[in-house]
């Protein structure tokens, strides 16, 4: 399948895109209302919440808006390069998890983007009024995976 019919099934079938679809094919974060689809031999994951893709997309923009400096990217508005966006995507969740549920053992895969999100807006009130300072320090410190050896 060439990349241009991909990305029209794509956009097909995936009508409501999960905004971190980059973490989730990482196998970094899991979420109850994610929607995964297999297309050819890839995987799109879509939100069968818009309530919940509202706060996401929220949450993620002002995740990167926090983030660029700190991440020496001067672009603004939509996704940064690939590895840095999965930077935010799953250090960010990772580190608002480690704040909200400090009793969680878990430090690599955040358990539910969709109730970090919802326990987030309880506790703060409001996406803006999140600690960002502390949530900027996990995606500075996060590390992806490391590549594997092919023998």
């Amino acid at each position: 399948m060439d990349e241009d019919a991909y990305r029209a099934v794509y956009n097909t079938v995936n009508r409501d895109k999960c905004v971190f679809e980059k973490a989730l094919n990482n196998r970094r974060c899991e979420c109850e209302k994610k929607d995964r689809k297999l297309i050819a031999t890839r995987e799109a994951v879509g939100c069968h919440s818009k309530p919940a893709l509202a706060n996401c997309s929220k949450f993620l923009n002002t995740m990167r808006q926090n983030a660029r400096f700190s991440l020496k990217v001067i672009m603004v508005e939509g996704p940064m390069p690939h590895n840095k966006e999965l930077q935010v995507q799953a250090g960010g969740c990772l580190q608002l998890e480690k704040i909200l549920f400090p009793e969680r053992e878990s430090n690599t895969k955040a358990e539910n983007i969709y109730e970090i999100v919802n326990v987030a807006l309880e506790k703060y009130g409001n996406i803006e009024s999140l600690p960002y300072s502390e949530i900027v320090q996990g995606i500075v410190k996060y590390q992806s995976r490391k590549k594997r050896n092919r023998k």
